[in-house]
Parts: C-alpha cells; sequence; structure tokens
C-alpha cells in the first residue's frame, strides 16, 4: 500500500499520539481505542485509518475483531530525524554544564 502522507504528518495530531500512547502499550480494537476518547466513534476510526496508512499502526483479525498494534520499526523513521538534534543539544547542555561547574569552582576558590 503506496502512503499519501508521511509519519510526521500522522503524529502531527494530539488524538493520533495518543492512540499511539493506547496501542504501544497493548493491541486493542478500534472499538476500545474509541472507549478513551470524548470524539465519535467515526473520528477516531480516520485517526487510526491515517495511523495505519502511515505504517504506524498494524492491523490483525482475530476472528470478527480487529486488533492494532503498534509499529516501532516505523517510529524509528522519527528517532532516525531527531537524532542529530538530539546529539547537538546534548552537545551543548554538557558543554553549559561544563562552564557552570567551572564557574562554581572559580567562585569556590575565590572566597577562600
Amino acid at each position: 500500500m503506496e502512503t499519501r502522507r508521511d509519519v510526521f504528518q500522522a503524529i502531527a495530531d494530539p488524538t493520533r499520539r495518543a492512540i499511539l500512547g493506547l496501542v504501544a502499550l497493548q493491541a486493542m480494537t478500534p472499538g476500545a481505542i474509541a472507549e478513551n476518547f470524548n470524539s465519535s466513534r467515526q473520528t477516531i476510526s480516520k485517526h487510526i485509518q491515517i495511523l495505519n496508512e502511515c505504517e504506524l499502526l498494524n492491523q490483525t483479525q482475530s476472528g470478527r475483531e480487529i486488533y492494532y498494534h503498534f509499529n516501532p520499526s516505523k517510529m524509528k523513521e522519527i528517532a532516525d530525524w531527531l537524532d542529530p538534534y538530539r546529539k547537538l543539544w546534548e552537545g551543548r547542555l554538557s558543554a553549559m554544564d561544563d562552564l557552570l561547574t567551572e564557574m562554581q569552582t572559580k567562585k569556590g576558590k575565590s572566597k577562600k
């Protein structure tokens, strides 16, 4: 299936992020997912459809029920995109921490 949206569009919506949070804990049916929201079941089904199109959810059929599962491999696409920014900020925060430690050390020596 060709996706019309990318994963970033899918996670841009807070309801879809909440659905991912629920399904990450356990596989759920659309009805069980919808019970966690004040939106109509049709609205939640549309959110599930978008997440499924973007392959953030996998579905399996068990009898008459469809269960949606979290797809962590697709989330890696998001993590891979974020990783350079995470490393950049970690470097900057580490440098700021080193500077603060150095300033405190100098301040402690000047009081003696």
